[in-house]
């Protein structure tokens, strides 16, 4: 019997003495605890305490007990309390080589939040940054020490006990030199970019600070290193100074962003510089990108989109005359409106408003007298307008073609360039998650976002000609418009899980994702789903399966007792004169005999000579097990009749031998028997979703097996012995008997010879 799940062994080292194997209560919380050195008789035994000898050595507490494993192997030391103490003095030694064994054993035991409590309380972190702040020397001559140093601190201060802010500028200056200088040793600037990610993102003071002492250009150069622990760093630390970045200092513009400080960096990484660097030397770097680095560049394309974030949720003022003036251009070079113009030059304001009406209304425009009131929806806003504009100026072509060419059309199906350009570009919104915040436990960033100084307005190009193709394709009309942007939805977001590695393969695999092709996907899919699983489908079915397993029992067995006819196979394996087997109407006889030619009708019991007890009857075995199979030369002679052969071993050591007309009938032989709960037929689509009201009679549907094993199960009793003229000898068996039901039919019966069962022959059938 195992032990209990709360009672857990351990075994405890201790220098000088040989382990010890312990029994722990973990529900048990008396006084000393057999975790406590009090209790093993050691001399001052509050300096010591246990620990795991494997792994980060963390100290065993009574708060983490319950984490102890079964099997865990301990270590005895020296309590974090009193190795705090030790450490506060050892890192201040005038020795180099003890300050650097302290330090190492320093960075190691950080990482445990009781020591690091204890070793904070003595002032250690006020103790490590005086030593950074104060060693020159040790950045040209100890490099080792101050990557322990930096470590050590790093960790101590994740563990959240104490702020960040008591970190002096003094302090951080040292730590962004270490980023500014062109060469340090590596671990020295993996460690200082850490520690700066960690002051942004831990405090609003020292982010104002950082971003004073760094600037992007120097985070650039570390972007083009062959180390990709560095390049991860970086990227983190560029994200950190760019979330906290405050919003007024996002947008602006600055001319040189490669001097810019950290606190305007939110417009660098949208300069090209810094794209193509990410693009260059990290997206198509020679080195597979590890998950970590593929979280960051997640992280930056969020919060590159949500730079689009204002104008998303900026409305459109209707009596601001320069928004208005971008309508006016829309309009201008979709018609050439100075053609227009010089034939209005006649004309009346009225004339020139109803031109204006039938221009908006032509752009698709749901308000055609005052259009800038589609755009007071947020979102998206003003940021439509404003992919619309950069579709007119840099796609004109594009642009133009789709205005007129849906103009051109009728009513019925034309496609409303305005509405559909305000809706998809809401659409993006949601598809990219604009304004939302990046989640912690993504890395799908798309690589063809870093190929483009304005990623977002040429997506927005790419999808705006697929919605247009789309719309031709479906041959919609204004009642569909909503049923278009579910197809364009499901063509993006089908697209985008490749991951294209530029926008010119995404566009490519927008062109194979046809309307045509999204509804063969689709049916592919709903073919391939298990609807069965739904809890009202599985409740039906069970509520039906009885049912319809008596269905096809009573099915099986009216095509045996209608029976049919074979050819005879003779010593030559000749097919000659037919012969007849059908089931007896009572299930209990196995009625055969020659005929005198193929039979067109019904077969008389009388007629036939022969027959067998179903009693008798041990296994039905198909294929090369046929007896009449197994002949010398009967397999190259004839394979078709090997595929077609089954037959009927019976007691004692009998067989009936088959050559069946055709597969189907060949398949019948291993037909299931009702024992062995035959499979209810799984139809697609909504075939089985509602119940028909009435079945069909069991003779007139479809031709169900012939000859199966469904009688296998049948009521037994002695019969005699008979054989077919083309039967094999075969080892003998005992008869058995049954009783009969008051229906005339015999109940399912087991076999009562030892070790042998119909159900084990319908299994060894089926096999074949």
């Amino acid at each position: 019997m195992p032990p209990p799940s709360d009672i857990v062994k351990v075994a405890v080292e201790w220098p000088g003495a040989n382990a010890q194997l312990l029994e722990i209560d973990q529900r048990a919380r008396r006084s000393p605890s057999p975790l406590s050195p009090s209790s093993w008789s050691l001399p001052n035994p509050e300096f010591y305490t246990l620990r795991y000898a494997d792994g980060p050595q963390l100290y065993i507490t009574e708060q983490t007990r319950s984490d102890i494993k079964n099997g865990t192997i301990l270590q005895l030391a020296i309590s974090p309390s009193r190795a705090a103490r030790q450490l506060v003095d050892r890192i201040q030694s005038h020795s180099m080589e003890a300050r650097l064994e302290a330090m190492k054993e320093l960075a190691k035991l950080s990482a445990d939040v009781t020591f690091a409590t204890e070793f904070i309380n003595m002032d250690g972190i006020m103790v490590l940054t005086h030593l950074v702040e104060s060693g020159t020397k040790l950045l040209s001559h100890y490099g080792e020490m101050l990557a322990f140093t930096l470590t050590a601190f790093l960790e101590l201060m994740d563990h959240g006990v104490v702020s960040w802010d008591l970190v002096s500028l003094t302090f951080i200056r040292q730590i962004a030199g270490h980023v500014s200088q062109p060469t340090v040793d590596v671990s020295i600037l993996q460690r200082s970019l850490a520690i700066l990610e960690s002051m942004v993102l831990n405090s609003h003071s020292l982010y104002q600070k950082v971003a004073e002492e760094i600037t992007v250009g120097q985070l650039i150069s570390h972007l083009q290193v062959s180390n990709q622990e560095i390049q991860t760093y970086a990227i983190a630390l560029i994200n950190a100074l760019f979330l906290k970045a405050p919003e007024d200092k996002r947008q602006d513009l600055l001319l040189n962003p490669l001097e810019l400080p950290c606190t305007e960096m939110a417009n660098a990484f949208a300069q090209k510089h810094l794209r193509s660097v990410i693009l260059t030397h990290i997206i198509r770097g020679n080195r597979p990108i590890k998950t970590e680095m593929a979280h960051q560049l997640y992280v930056l394309q969020v919060l590159t989109f949500n730079l689009l974030e204002e104008r998303m949720m900026t409305k459109m003022d209707p009596n601001d005359q320069a928004q208005r003036d971008i309508i006016f251009e829309l309009r201008r070079i979709a018609f050439d409106a100075e053609a227009e113009s010089s034939s209005l030059s006649g004309g009346g304001t009225e004339k020139r408003k109803a031109m204006y009406i039938k221009g908006y209304k032509m752009l698709g425009f749901t308000n055609h007298i005052n259009p800038a009131l589609d755009f007071t929806q947020t979102p998206p806003g003003m940021l439509a307008l404003d992919n619309m504009l950069y579709l007119a100026k840099y796609h004109q072509d594009t642009y133009v073609r789709i205005v007129l060419e849906n103009s051109s059309r009728e009513d019925k199906h034309e496609c409303p360039f305005g509405r559909s350009a305000i809706e998809l570009t809401k659409m993006l919104c949601e598809i990219l998650q604009v304004g939302e915040l990046p989640n912690e436990g993504r890395n799908d960033y798309h690589p063809m976002f870093f190929t483009h100084d304005r990623a977002f307005e040429e997506l927005f190009a790419i999808c705006i000609q697929l919605l247009n193709k789309t719309w031709k394709e479906m041959r919609a009309t204004a009642e569909d418009f909503n049923k278009v942007m579910q197809v364009v939805r499901e063509q993006i977001t089908r697209a985008l899980p490749s991951k294209p590695s530029s926008l010119d393969q995404f566009k490519s695999k927008l062109r194979g994702l046809s309307y045509a092709e999204i509804l063969r996907l689709r049916q592919s899919e709903r073919m391939s789903q298990d609807d069965f699983q739904s809890p009202p489908i599985m409740e039906l079915r069970e509520k039906i399966q009885p049912e319809i397993l008596e269905l096809i029992r009573q099915q099986r067995l009216n095509r045996l007792c209608e029976g049919s006819s074979f050819r005879k196979v003779g010593n030559r394996r000749r097919q000659e004169r037919f012969w007849y087997c059908r089931l007896a109407l009572n299930h209990k006889m196995l009625h055969y005999g020659d005929l005198e030619d193929n039979a067109q009708g019904e077969v008389t019991f009388e007629s036939l000579q022969e027959k067998i007890p179903v009693a008798d009857i041990k296994a039905v075995v198909t294929g090369k097990d046929c007896p009449h199979m197994k002949e010398k030369g009967a397999l190259k002679q004839n394979k078709e009749a090997l595929e077609l052969a089954f037959s009927i071993l019976y007691d004692p050591d009998e067989t009936l031998n088959f050559i069946a007309p055709n597969k189907y009938e060949e398949a019948s032989g291993r037909a299931r028997a009702p024992s062995a709960s035959p499979p209810i037929p799984r139809r697609k689509g909504p075939c089985l979703r509602s119940r028909p009201r009435s079945l069909p009679s069991p003779l007139s549907t479809t031709r169900l097996p012939v000859l199966g094993v469904d009688w296998l199960q049948l009521g037994k009793r002695p019969a005699p012995r008979h054989a077919c003229c083309c039967s094999s000898p075969l080892p003998g068996s005992t008869a058995h008997t049954g009783p009969r039901g008051p229906d005339g039919r015999a109940p399912p019966a087991p076999s009562r010879r030892a070790g042998t069962s119909s159900a084990g022959a319908t299994s060894r059938a089926r096999s074949q």
